[in-house]
């Protein structure tokens, strides 16, 4: 057998296990409830807890966990043996559909924005049966949603999973309309490309700030960076493909369809890319890939960098959340097919995405918005913080068309001349690619381009789905009561595409020029986190969320409070870890430098030598140093300020105002230090060690 075969789900209580082990009526009705969103049968928990035990024992587990992902962005487990004790003593395995179906950690610990105080520790976790279980670490990990005990949200997965619902609720309305009475599910598919920085690890375990920031917070650019473009699908280097042949194998045992990996454009940045699945298992699968890419890299001895700006001066890193809808029969609904003019039903798909996009752009700004990705976005490499969509010439011209009540004339004759003989004619996209664009259509799916490579893309796949329902539900509201079906429609795509066009744009989006138009035009330019957390609780988005049954108020207002707190975090962490590099490892590096020199300037004087060189180093690093000191004075100062805010949206405002400014003054006197001093004086791993090391 095909060793990727072998390989591949073995570690996952997969269908073809449940198949195997369960009894047909039990696995007939857990089916239903994976493909078909069905209630879950609580009598057959016991059977499948039965089986799900017995596969983790014979696969080496010996405990299990309810695997969750709270809203710290990462995933939680406790774990608990298999083992219970029998009456005289010895032991015995049990693991019932309590244990299954409802664990119960404690939720005081857990940001929870204010729906909890400390003394309600109280917390539940429950089966998510649509999630496969896996083995990871000899533990059985059994997916799961997390709320308190009164029942609020305290998770990702939870909203994710109330938003697809949403959806799938509008798009049955839509394709019933369109005759499509064969289709009884549809889900939102993602597949979300990871990218990452690997470093030595001994080096990286001497830079504190990477250690507890995920980047550097000091730091001079290399010599060359990656201006040649030769990184970018470049060869990979052995260390780094043993890397990804070790990744693969851990990622494929785990049911996670690895596909394409690469070097990026930054030195020392790369690229993991796979299959599409449907947004639950996407986002479960991506916080699995995240982990396994650390623990893989400790192996090779290697550190893997997900923060969004590890290295300032080279490209950050994104996670492409490539973004679609399917059926249950197999249909991609996002498909334009040969003639998407007359594709009434792609049309109206279509423009749904785009009036939801336009009307609720805050809300995809914020669902992406974080510390780190504050770094990136914007910064020639990654789309602006302003949201607009790309849907290249040919649809963007069907779009025009349609506006003008005109017939279109389609220009592509769908394939393209090399003018090589022996080559054969390729055929040609529907659309160009636009890596400047946020959130553009690539064939048959849109990319949302702009969260971050740290970030969980539950957030902005819940937003998605949440704005598409509510573009289809109110199409539907439309379109139920026409006498005239398909003039209806074609009115109602008319009239959307007049309306949301403001959000359409095919061109640089890096460039000043845009920035300019779509403020204009009426766009959002929510530069940082500090600017876009607000839009929580925008009154539009609350109804938004509350119509679709996805959060209620106080889990909005909640989860508001919480980005804000982790944002003033971050950043406090960031300011400490800067001021105690420079001053402990910087400060001291440079003065025993220019003691040096000094001492060295006075032997050659002495001797009657010319030592006007040394002299001058001398003076200029010393005026340096000191510079450097007053800065990191002020910052210390602006921390001391901030620490006195007891408003979260207004510290986080202080910190965008007065304290990274601050920072970014230490930072820009430290780097002009480090070009000029010996790299055998300079106290921490510079670029072109940790960027051209591995």
């Amino acid at each position: 057998m095909n060793k990727i075969l072998e390989v591949f789900g073995s570690k996952v209580f997969n269908d073809a296990v449940m198949r195997e082990r369960l009894p047909k009526e039990i696995y007939k009705s857990l089916r239903k409830t994976i493909s078909e969103g069905k209630n879950l049968d609580v009598t057959m928990a016991n059977v499948v807890a039965h089986a799900m035990k017995e596969w983790a024992l014979e696969n080496g587990a010996t405990h299990y966990t309810h695997w969750f992902q709270p809203m710290t962005g990462i995933t939680a487990e406790k774990h608990d043996s298999f083992i219970i004790s029998t009456e005289n003593g010895g032991a015995a395995t049990s693991f019932t559909w309590r244990q299954l179906i409802k664990g119960e950690p404690d939720a005081s610990s857990f940001p929870s924005g204010g729906l909890r105080a400390t003394f309600e520790a109280r917390g539940y976790t429950a089966w998510d049966p649509t999630s496969y279980a896996f083995i990871k670490d000899d533990t059985l990990c059994i997916p799961t949603v997390f709320c308190s005990y009164g029942g609020e949200v305290l998770d990702k997965k939870t909203p994710l999973l109330r938003s697809m619902e949403a959806l799938n609720k509008q798009v049955l309305r839509i394709t019933k309309l369109f005759g499509m009475n064969e289709v009884v599910r549809a889900v939102p598919t993602v597949g979300a490309e990871q990218e990452y920085f690997l470093v030595d690890e001994e080096l990286y375990k001497k830079r504190k700030d990477l250690v507890f920031t995920g980047r550097t917070i000091l730091g001079a650019s290399a010599p060359k960076g990656q201006e040649m473009g030769d990184h970018y699908f470049g060869t990979i280097k052995p260390r780094v493909a043993a890397f990804m042949r070790d990744l693969d194998k851990e990622l494929w045992k785990l049911g996670i369809y690895a596909k394409t990996e690469h070097n990026e454009g930054a030195p020392a940045q790369h690229e993991l890319a796979p299959l599409f699945e449907d947004a639950n298992t996407a986002t479960d699968h991506n916080q699995l890939t995240m982990e396994m890419m650390k623990k893989v890299a400790k192996r090779h001895g290697l550190a893997c960098l997900l923060h969004e700006k590890p290295f300032q001066g080279v490209n950050g890193s994104g996670k492409h959340n490539n973004w679609s809808i399917s059926t249950n029969t197999g249909v991609n609904l996002f498909d334009p097919g040969e003639d998407p003019y007359n594709n009434l039903r792609f049309l109206l798909f279509f423009t749904a995405v785009i009036k939801g996009v336009d009307e609720y752009q805050d809300l995809l700004r914020l669902t992406t918005a974080s510390a780190g990705n504050d770094c990136r976005l914007g910064g020639h490499e990654a789309p602006p913080a302003i949201i607009s969509m790309c849907l290249g010439d040919d649809l963007y011209a069907v779009l025009e068309a349609i506006e003008r009540g005109e017939k279109y004339d389609p220009k592509n004759n769908g394939k393209m001349d090399i003018g090589v003989k022996v080559l054969p004619d390729l055929p040609r996209d529907g659309t160009d690619r636009n890596r400047t664009s946020p959130f553009a259509f690539t064939g048959n799916k849109f990319e949302f381009r702009m969260p971050g490579s740290a970030l969980s893309i539950a957030d902005p796949n819940t937003a998605l789905n949440a704005i598409v329902a509510e573009a289809l539900c109110q199409f539907a509201d439309r379109l139920e009561k026409a006498e005239d079906f398909e003039n209806e429609v074609r009115a109602l795509l008319k009239e959307t595409v007049e309306k949301h066009k403001r959000i359409l744009f095919n061109g640089n989006n890096y460039s000043e020029e845009w920035v300019k138009e779509a403020e204009r035009r009426g766009l959002l330019n929510l530069k940082s986190t500090a600017d876009a957390i607000g839009y929580y609780v925008a009154e539009k988005n609350i109804a938004l969320f509350e119509k679709h049954n996805i959060f209620t108020r106080s889990e909005i207002f909640s989860r508001c409070e919480i980005e804000y707190d982790n944002y003033c975090k971050i950043k406090h962490i960031e300011a400490l870890i800067m001021v105690e590099m420079a001053k402990k490892e910087i400060v001291p590096a440079v003065s025993a430098e220019i003691t040096k020199l000094a001492g060295a300037a006075e032997m050659i004087k002495s001797v009657g030598g010319n030592n006007s060189v040394e002299v001058e180093c001398v003076k200029q690093m010393s005026a340096m140093n000191v510079q450097l000191y007053k800065k990191i004075e002020l910052l210390e100062k602006a921390m001391v300020k901030c620490d006195k805010i007891s408003s979260n949206s207004e510290k986080a405002e202080f910190y965008r105002d007065s304290v990274i400014p601050a920072m970014d003054e230490v930072r820009k006197i430290s780097d002009e230090l480090e070009k000029i001093s010996p790299d055998n004086c300079w106290p921490i791993p510079t670029y072109a060690e940790l960027l051209f090391n591995v």
